[in-house]
């Protein structure tokens, strides 16, 4: 019995220890399996983490000669007409299209104050040259008694005197008329140069004062437009081709397939800061007055030789606190932050001056949250040529 029972109680430990084995190898393989697991989840996670961005390269067009800008034509001289004098409009003579020459009578002006003042000024002056006729016979006359003592020297030197400040009073009073008399030659209105009336704000009996009072004052308006004045906004990358002398012209939409030939006069010769452009003025011939002023034109500019413009998409521009970037993808697949020069507006497209070459791989609608530095998968964006880094 005893030996029996040792047997079994031997079974008994052997398949307990066996149970105990298989549990911890059933334990060890359990959590081998999680840890794979947890390995598993933690490279997806960290694969999630990694945007997937689309990447393309800037284009690169090979520009033509010329440099396209647009501008408002203005006319070469403009001039608002003022009166000169008081009034009243008496009549007008040109209108408004009307063509005038140097000296042209546009309008009269009815002065009746002017013109008393006038008339009581010259009746003035001839008081006073009465009074300097006699005061210069009275001279002569008490000189002469002088010579035989019957007046005194102190009477001579009175009259003297009395007859040069009467020639100061007819001079001053001579000058008062003539004042007066180039006043009232300003009631009749001329226009200062040739050209066309462009504004007519007056009417028979509007009240007119003298001088610039504001723009409800001025009279008429005449423009010279021929030739026309165009001013245009240079970039400054292209500032430098710029020169008094160029060749330019002008292309209009109500004129299809038609150019206005002219040249650039001058430049402003400095770069404004706030647009970073240079002024350019172009002058256009307008014989036959088919340009009109304050029409818009597109210029182009004959600048010499043809140059390589890089244009990247509106969508692949980051709008940061510190300024305008596009993301570049390097050979590593990690992310760098660019700072741009932009140039003009294409609209769908912006070209880019500096910050950016043509063998860049630039990420087409980047999200905000993108950071220099950050890794990414990258892909090719649709319809685009080209393999990517």
């Amino acid at each position: 019995m005893t030996a029996e029972r040792q047997v079994s109680g031997r079974r008994v430990v052997l398949v307990v220890a066996a149970m105990l084995i298989v549990l911890v190898i059933a334990g060890a393989l359990t959590l081998a399996a999680r840890r794979a697991e947890f390995h598993v989840l933690e490279r997806d996670t960290d694969a999630q983490a990694v945007p997937t961005v689309a990447v393309i390269h800037p284009t690169a067009d090979v520009a033509d000669a010329d440099l396209v800008l647009p501008s408002t034509m203005q006319a070469y001289i403009e001039s608002p007409i003022y009166a000169r004098t008081n009034g009243y409009l008496k009549k007008w003579y040109v209108d408004i299209g009307g063509r005038v020459a140097t000296g042209t009578l546009l309008a009269d002006l009815d002065t009746p104050e002017i013109d008393q003042e006038l008339v009581q000024s010259k009746a003035n002056r001839d008081q006073i040259a009465a009074t300097l006729d006699l005061a210069k016979s009275t001279a002569e006359r008490y000189a002469a008694l002088r010579t035989t003592d019957a007046v005194s020297q102190q009477e001579v030197d009175q009259t003297k005197s009395q007859y040069t400040q009467a020639q100061a009073n007819l001079a001053a009073a001579t000058a008062n008329v003539q004042r007066l008399e180039q006043l009232e030659a300003f009631k009749h209105v001329y226009a200062p140069f040739d050209g066309i009336v462009t504004k007519r704000n007056v009417d028979v009996g509007t009240l007119v004062n003298a001088g610039n009072g504001g723009a409800q004052q001025e009279l008429f308006e005449v423009a010279q437009t021929d030739p026309m004045r165009v001013y245009v906004q240079v970039p400054e990358g292209a500032a430098s081709a710029i020169h008094a002398g160029l060749a330019a012209s002008l292309d209009l939409t109500q004129f299809p397939g038609e150019r206005f030939s002219g040249q650039v006069v001058r430049t402003s010769g400095s770069i404004d800061p706030q647009t970073r452009t240079l002024q350019t003025e172009v002058d256009v011939p307008n014989r036959q007055g088919r340009l009109l002023p304050g029409g818009y034109a597109q210029v182009h500019l004959k600048v010499s030789g043809a140059t390589t413009r890089l244009q990247v998409p509106v969508n692949a521009l980051l709008f940061r606190a510190e300024g305008l970037r596009a993301a570049v993808v390097d050979d590593n697949h990690r992310v760098h932050l660019r700072a741009l020069t932009i140039g003009r507006d294409f609209g769908t497209t912006l070209e880019v001056l500096q910050g950016l070459s043509a063998t860049d791989w630039i990420v087409i609608n980047p999200p905000d949250s993108l950071d220099d530095n950050q890794d990414v998968r990258v892909q090719s964006a649709p319809g685009r040529g080209g393999s990517r880094p």
